[in-house]
């Protein structure tokens, strides 16, 4: 309610007091107003800002590897390199190099814990209690869309750093106030993120600060050195700031940041008999849990440690996936050396071997759609998305436990945490991709076992089942809301979710379609013609589908996918579904804000100030609220305004 222009009394009854009345001027007040709204504002940058947060990544990786050990990292702190960089003020970057599986990422999740501790040590001995170093953190993931790319690492920084050190928040805000969750989103982005970082990071009232990002060479997106050539900048300007990175063995990213004055490196190849002890100690502890869990004896014990020493290779990865094949049900006491002695050492030779397991497995051709659909898909995907997208019998995708014995048959390529499906490794599904690193692996070949045809079958199985799938699923109020106007920020998710099988289906449905249609395949071409499965969906689920996508939180990306859409028919305007597809961006771009504020808006706002000439328009009416007698006077068509913001996906 509006406050008036005049002082306001209120009336208070502190304990143990007579009834007094406090009069705050309008000042006060206006301060209080300025307060809360810039609170509301701040959280919403925040939010918006927010990809991931790091820590939750960190914590997910650590759990995935089986829990971080102090014996496995400590060696790097007593490394000169890593010391000089972390004591000398004129080194600040420092690049920890090494092949797959060498644990870098684990490396580097114990460097964040050492450098964390330094701050609480800190913070512990100042009576003010105040933080004297910021510790921000990116871990890039090249299987996950949301992760494998500069802007991400921007944005992860810059999160953490603004939660640390609340004050550089504003500056995202300078940009944010105007620019909105577009800042975010657009073409423009990495511009608008890599300025706000070099204003940050040029903030003379910013603490020491640690700037760590792992797997470089997994940020697979063609903005690579731009964050490489960021990197090499900003760690020649600053003494207060300090850099690690991390990456496989690269020539582009060696060629670049040796840009930097006095970085230095750790190689974990020249570092070999540090790598090695630690191995040996990891080998001594999973030894030791497969004993307690198998009931190993001496001998046995003995057995398996010394193969795992001898046939390691130095690499943790290899030992962690020998382990795990080991504590299978299918592995007793009696008949571990002889199903140990089925591992090869090197980890392409281990990949190779669980790859002819699965071939004569009797689930083959079901395990090796799992796998197909997991090496193609833009993020990872949960149980009940992968049944969604990969043809499985009825029993299977019905039960739990069935699905959960897929991915185990899938050898150990696949990993299962928190019913969501993940590579073990990048090198695994490198390797199924044909980009192993031995040489001598014929990446044809590879290609092949997953995909016998080629990728864009596989993508078109998903488009098509994903198609399906939300044709089924979609409809109106899925979430059941109680009023029109019910803002999207307070609803709270069904149990079971609706929408839990398609949600992967509804965000890259049409990245699908659009990689499967690259080849000349008329089938597949026929799909965008008019009166065929994609004008249909349009035709009757498009609102429903828009609703989805706000209740997903991804109307951006929905925005994009019709875009993309109208560009994969190339501007064949005679088409119905062409004029479909235009008309529909058209909608999704003038309607975007509110339908992303209050998902049912889709029905009732959106659709009533449509032009009369809009075919989602004519082709929803009947969802038109009928508690609105008088409708308002509309355009016949979308007006030139709006046709002159294509390719803006910001706030106006």
């Amino acid at each position: 309610m509006p406050i008036p222009a005049r002082g306001l009394s209120i009336t208070t009854t502190p304990p143990g007091l007579n009834t007094t009345t406090t009069t705050m001027d309008l000042f006060t007040l206006e301060l209080i107003k300025n307060l809360s709204v810039s609170n509301v504002r701040r959280k919403q940058c925040l939010k918006h800002l927010r990809l991931t947060d790091p820590r939750d990544d960190k914590v997910r990786i650590e759990r995935t590897k089986g829990g971080l050990l102090r014996n496995l990292y400590r060696w790097v702190l007593n490394n000169a390199d890593y010391q000089q960089w972390r004591d000398d003020p004129q080194h600040r970057l420092l690049w920890i190099k090494g092949d797959p599986g060498k644990g870098k990422t684990m490396l580097l999740c114990g460097i964040i814990d050492e450098l964390c501790g330094i701050i609480n040590e800190l913070d512990q001995g100042d009576t003010a209690n105040a933080r004297h170093c910021n510790v921000a953190y990116f871990f890039c993931q090249a299987t996950d869309s949301r992760i494998n790319n500069a802007t991400a690492v921007l944005r992860g920084l810059i999160y953490l750093l603004s939660d640390q050190q609340p004050s550089i928040l504003s500056y995202v805000r300078s940009e944010y106030d105007r620019a909105g969750e577009g800042l975010f989103k657009d073409a423009n982005t990495w511009d608008a993120l890599s300025r706000i970082l070099t204003n940050i990071l040029r903030d003379p009232s910013l603490r020491t600060t640690y700037l760590v990002i792992d797997a470089l060479d997994e940020c697979v997106t063609t903005d690579l050195p731009q964050l490489l050539d960021l990197i090499a900048q900003q760690s020649s300007r600053s003494s207060r700031v300090k850099w690690i990175v991390s990456s496989r063995n690269s020539p582009q990213i060696e060629e670049q940041l040796e840009i930097a004055t006095a970085n230095l490196k750790v190689s974990l190849e020249l570092n070999a008999e540090s790598v090695a002890a630690a191995v040996n100690a990891f080998i001594l502890y999973k030894v030791n849990e497969l004993e307690g869990r198998k009931k190993y004896d001496l001998t046995t014990k003995k057995v398996v440690h010394d193969y795992l020493h001898s046939n390691a290779q130095d690499t943790f990865l290899w030992v962690a996936l020998v382990c795990q094949a080991l504590a299978g049900p299918e592995v007793k006491k009696w008949n571990t050396e002889e199903f140990l002695r089925k591992f090869p050492p090197g980890l392409d030779a281990l990949y190779a071997r669980m790859k002819q397991d699965i071939s004569l497995s009797h689930h083959s051709d079901l395990c090796k759609r799992v796998l197909a659909v997991a090496a193609i898909v833009r993020r990872p995907i949960s149980l009940q998305e992968l049944t969604t997208l990969v043809e499985m019998p009825n029993i299977v995708c019905d039960n739990r436990e069935s699905l959960e014995e897929i991915i185990r048959l899938c050898g150990s390529f696949l990993t299962l945490r928190d019913q969501t499906v993940y590579f073990v490794h990048q090198s695994a599904k490198d390797f199924l991709l044909g980009n192993a690193s031995d040489k001598a692996s014929n990446q044809a070949s590879q290609e092949n076992w997953i995909f016998p045809s080629r990728k864009e079958d596989v993508n078109y199985t998903i488009f098509l089942r994903s198609l399906k799938a939300m044709s089924i699923v979609l409809r109106r109020n899925i979430y059941g809301l109680s009023a029109p106007g019910f803002p999207r920020d307070k609803v709270e998710v069904p149990d079971p979710d609706p929408l839990a099988t398609v949600r992967y289906s509804c965000v890259y449905w049409v990245d699908h379609l659009y990689d499967s249609v690259s080849g000349t395949n008329t089938k597949r071409h026929d799909h965008l013609r008019d009166e065929k499965i994609v004008y249909k969906f349009l035709e009757t689920k498009y609102l429903h589908w828009l609703e989805a996508l706000s209740l997903l939180q991804a109307m951006p990306a929905g925005v994009i996918a019709i875009r993309k859409l109208e560009g994969l028919l190339g501007g064949n305007d005679q088409s119905q579904l062409s004029k479909l597809v235009w008309d529909a961006y058209r909608f999704a771009l003038s309607n975007k804000s509110i339908i992303e504020q209050a998902p049912l808006q889709a029905y009732i706002s959106a659709l009533v100030f449509a032009p009369r000439g809009s075919l989602i328009k004519r082709n929803f009416r009947a969802e038109e609220p009928e508690w609105i007698r008088t409708k308002p006077a509309v355009e016949l068509d979308w007006n030139a305004c709006l046709q002159t913001l294509e390719g803006h996906s910001g706030s106006v």
